[in-house]
Formats: structure tokens, C-alpha cells, sequence
């Protein structure tokens, strides 16, 4: 057995303040001084997409997911800088990216409805086990909301108050409450207050859902690597 001394258990990572941002036509970039940086891209007026790293540099952008021939463009793209966030406003969305944190709000253009919140938000956790990172996130769960989605599962169609992993097993003659079986489909949508948002979570390491079942107002998803 190969044991590495000089690593140091550290738990849960946070990003820390904003340092800087820049805009590149489609794409925005949120720097923290604890070489965290968030990637923002507008797909469309009503898609936004986020990529995190923690080591200061991305990867190659690629997925298997994500087809070429997607629909993009927006209609309207809008950045300022205040007090206390970043507001980036389309003419479907409002996304507000905090300071001090990098938790994300969004709300509904037309109203400004929050649709969905960050709790702890993006945060990592360093896998001795495997190398690498084990990638967090964690939501608020509003009032009276349900959550749809992931595929086949065999459960009740509203998952509110379940924990789901995603990776494909071939679970023969399952039944009722079998998890993992022979999909991942790692997309759900919440609904609350006649308002509907979706979440794709793109990663290829096995991941893992919990809607609300270890924190009762808490909805949170993972992957152990990515």
C-alpha cells in the first residue's frame, strides 16, 4: 500500500471572493483568489450553462452530450457590477452571481421571480481514494416545490424526498425502488409557484441526486470526479 504523507484531510472546499471577471462575446468569466474560476456561457436567452474549475486552467471543453448542431444565440445579453454581485440579464433571465461566494440566484426576466438559489452553492471536496476532485453542488428547495426527471426510476413520478445515483447497471428483473438501473439521465426539472426551470448535470463520473432526502429543504447533486 502507497500512502502519501503529505496529503491533508481538508473536507469541503469553497470558492472564495471574486477577484475579477471578463467578457468574451458569449461567455463570462469569474475569477476568486482561490484560483476557482466560473465559466458562464448564454447558449440562449433561456439556457445558461456553468463550468467550474478549481485549479485556475479548464480542461478541454467536450462532451458527448452536447450536439453541434444545438440551437444558440440570444436576443439580448446585459452584465453589470453591483454592490454586492454580478447581474447578468437576457430577456428570459436574470442571474446573479455573489461576490463574495459565487453562489448563483436566477430569477424569471418577466417578473423576477427567483427560480432557483444556490445553499452552499459549487463546492469540491479532494478524493484520496481516487485523485481528482469529488464535485458538489447544493440548492434551496422552495416552498412547495417538486422535482421531475433522471429518467427511468422506478418510483413515484415526483422525487421530492428521494436520493438517486446515476450509473448504468444492468439490474436484471428489478423492481419498485431498485437504484441504480440501466439509465442515467442526469436532467431534472424543478416546479414551484407555476414557474419550471431544468438542470443538466454533465458529467460522466458516477453521480448521485438527493432531492431533499438528508435536509429537508435542501436539494443537492454530485459526482465523483468531473
Amino acid at each position: 500500500m502507497i500512502v502519501n504523507t503529505e496529503l491533508e484531510q481538508k473536507g469541503n472546499l469553497f470558492p472564495s471572493k471574486i477577484i475579477d471577471y471578463k467578457k468574451d462575446v458569449d461567455t463570462l468569466y469569474f475569477y476568486t483568489d482561490n484560483d476557482v474560476i466560473l465559466q458562464l456561457r448564454v447558449v440562449r436567452d433561456s439556457v445558461l450553462r456553468f463550468r467550474y474549475t478549481t485549479t485556475g486552467t479548464f480542461e478541454k471543453d467536450f462532451s458527448y452530450a452536447i450536439t453541434q448542431y444545438a440551437s444558440t444565440g440570444y436576443n439580448r445579453l446585459e452584465i453589470q457590477e453591483k454592490k454586492n454581485h454580478y447581474e447578468i440579464t437576457t430577456s428570459k433571465l436574470i442571474c446573479h452571481i455573489n461576490k463574495r461566494d459565487l453562489k448563483v440566484n436566477i430569477y424569471d426576466a418577466a417578473d423576477q421571480v427567483l427560480l432557483n438559489s444556490d445553499e452552499l452553492g459549487f463546492h469540491w471536496e479532494e478524493s484520496y481514494q481516487y485523485g481528482g476532485s469529488v464535485v458538489k453542488m447544493s440548492k434551496t428547495i422552495h416552498d412547495r416545490e417538486s422535482y421531475f426527471g433522471l429518467g427511468d426510476k422506478p418510483d413515484h413520478l415526483n422525487l421530492k424526498g428521494k436520493r438517486f445515483q446515476n450509473w448504468v447497471t444492468d439490474s436484471y428483473a428489478y423492481g419498485k425502488d431498485t437504484d441504480p438501473i440501466y439509465k442515467a439521465i442526469p436532467f431534472y426539472t424543478g416546479l414551484h409557484h407555476n414557474k419550471a426551470y431544468g438542470i443538466f448535470f454533465d458529467n460522466t463520473f458516477r453521480t448521485y441526486f438527493d432531492f431533499g432526502s438528508e435536509r429537508r429543504n435542501v436539494t443537492s447533486f454530485w459526482a465523483q470526479g468531473g
